[in-house]
């Protein structure tokens, strides 16, 4: 099985540079799908809060914020990040359904690589040890939330987006919005 999934990657980066010339229309719709993942994460982050800030407990508050952010990135990725791979005849709630299933399960899978990465790089590396000078000068300034352990999470947050991003960009355009091979007859 990983040995189609390799030749079917390999096959469809192939594909796209014949289209696309040398993979300049990758580069912008990678640029699309970034836009698109800071208003998930803004979508996310502000619904979580909301939710908590009206006492719902912090794991169903994160299951739904979560749940709205695929919601938009659906929508925004349908209709201008892989609109180009839609096949125009594929219409109708199945082909709905499923697109919109595999889209949730893409990026199920970047929260969880998203989570482990968060428990490697805060309970096994560590990073909160690295910024106690950087908490210092926060609490210089009265911002008492700025603890190493704070500071430590926002750090590993932020180097997963690097691993994260590209993963859920290459599941949603190979295997969400793949085009279809045409049938021969």
């Amino acid at each position: 099985m990983c040995a189609s999934i390799k030749n079917s990657t390999e096959e469809n980066l192939n594909n796209e540079k014949k289209e696309s010339g040398s993979g300049k229309k990758t580069f912008w719709q990678f640029i699309k799908f970034a836009l698109v993942g800071v208003s998930n994460t803004l979508i996310s982050e502000v619904g979580y809060a909301i939710l908590i800030f009206f006492r719902m407990h912090y794991i169903p508050a994160s299951f739904i914020s979560f749940s709205l952010s695929v919601i938009n990135a659906y929508y925004w990725n349908s209709r201008h990040v892989f609109s180009n791979q839609i096949d125009k005849n594929e219409r109708g709630f199945k082909v709905l359904l499923k697109r919109f299933g595999k889209t949730y399960l893409a990026y199920f899978w970047g929260y969880i690589a998203h989570a482990a990465l968060l428990a490697f790089w805060v309970e096994i590396v560590n990073l909160s040890q690295y910024m106690g000078t950087i908490s210092n000068w926060f609490i210089g300034f009265g911002w008492d939330r700025f603890t190493p352990e704070f500071l430590g999470e926002l750090l590993a947050a932020a180097i997963n987006l690097v691993i994260t991003v590209p993963m859920n960009f290459l599941l949603n355009k190979f295997w969400v919005y793949r085009k279809k091979k045409k049938e021969q007859s």
